[in-house]
């Protein structure tokens, strides 16, 4: 419950983003019940504080075990994630869910130059040039496009990215979240956003969902009133599909669910090899009452085509491409899912 001082303490991580998301929480909350006094916790973790990352050594995991271990003692009582960055192998602990989703945000990708670049999008990008990206999903879908492209790994905080770009020589461009460069306040280094077909997102992408205890029902009850029941709907398709895959932190799994204009849900999903030289994609539609069937079809489609090849076959923490092992693996995995 909430103590009665009515002090409510949102847990976050502690990087740019995460902060301004937390604020924006916070500025909810004031704004459905006056009377609570809202605190913002900073979860630091060590990873937050590194440049290698989450791929080099769990940092997203890292996190979410501190936070629900805060959750579960009573020193917070919401914490704040991400969507996208919450795995679908690994249940949330018992005594807590998410009480809300906010509104979903722009889910697209977007390109970032270093200062001065003369270019303004990727088609005017020489061959060869590096590009920086943080996620297997963006290297593969990158490398589908333009496979003449050197497509390298960058990690830390998105702040800490863009410093990267501008201090050195090695990244000609990154491809970020458009949300999290707006919430930065850098939406004016975007060059170009990238449409859905050219690179579908991460499950959860733009969401942010807030999580807590299941008996303490004051907060539950006030996180029903900023709950966005039609962004609950897409994410319950999403993170279906991405459980039905057992998906995690270094899978190289993209989806997307959204409403039809008749009304219908549609929901599209990819699996990639981490060169992007081979992808299984699926796609489904269903009723808007029934997210979860829906997610558990596309899934089990993607399954039926060679997806958990694909899937077994990426790195546990992430990591981007690197060389392609030779024709040997290649026709091995070619067997395992069916191509000829």
């Amino acid at each position: 419950m909430i103590p009665p001082n009515g002090l409510l303490r949102i847990g976050t991580r502690t990087t740019p983003v995460a902060l301004a998301q937390a604020r924006h929480v916070q500025d909810l909350v004031v704004k459905t019940a006056s009377d609570i006094v809202t605190q913002i916790v900073g979860v630091d973790v060590p990873i937050d504080r590194r440049d290698g990352g989450f791929a080099s050594s769990g940092g997203k995991d890292g996190f979410l075990r501190e936070i629900d271990r805060r959750l579960l003692e009573g020193r917070v009582d919401i914490a704040v994630h991400s969507m996208k960055d919450v795995p679908g192998d690994v249940p949330l602990p018992e005594g807590t869910t998410f009480g809300a989703y906010l509104p979903r945000e722009d889910v697209r990708d977007a390109v970032v130059f270093r200062s001065g670049s003369p270019w303004r999008s990727l088609a005017d990008v020489p061959q060869g040039t590096t590009v920086g990206a943080s996620s297997v999903r963006r290297a593969a879908q990158l490398l589908r496009l333009r496979p003449d492209l050197r497509v390298e790994q960058i990690q830390g905080d998105v702040a800490a990215r863009l410093d990267r770009l501008d201090e050195q020589d090695h990244y000609a461009a990154l491809v970020l979240a458009r949300s999290g460069l707006e919430r930065l306040g850098a939406g004016d280094r975007i060059r170009e956003v990238l449409s859905h077909d050219v690179m579908c997102p991460p499950v959860g992408a733009g969401v942010t969902g807030l999580q807590c205890r299941v008996d303490d029902t004051t907060v539950v009850d006030l996180l029903y009133q900023i709950d966005d029941a039609v962004t609950r709907t897409h994410v319950t398709a999403e993170r279906m599909l991405l459980h039905n895959l057992r998906g995690h932190g270094g899978s190289p799994i993209a989806a997307h669910c959204h409403t039809t204009p008749d009304g219908r849900l549609a929901l599209r999903g990819m699996v990639f090899t981490r060169d992007g030289r081979h992808v299984v994609e699926a796609s489904g539609r269903d009723d808007p009452d029934r997210p979860a069937r829906l997610g558990t079809t596309v899934a089990t489609e993607l399954l039926r085509k060679g997806a958990r090849a694909l899937i077994d076959a990426a790195p546990r923490l992430g990591g981007l491409p690197r060389p392609w092992p030779g024709p040997a693996r290649d026709r091995a995995l070619r067997h395992r899912v069916g191509w000829r």
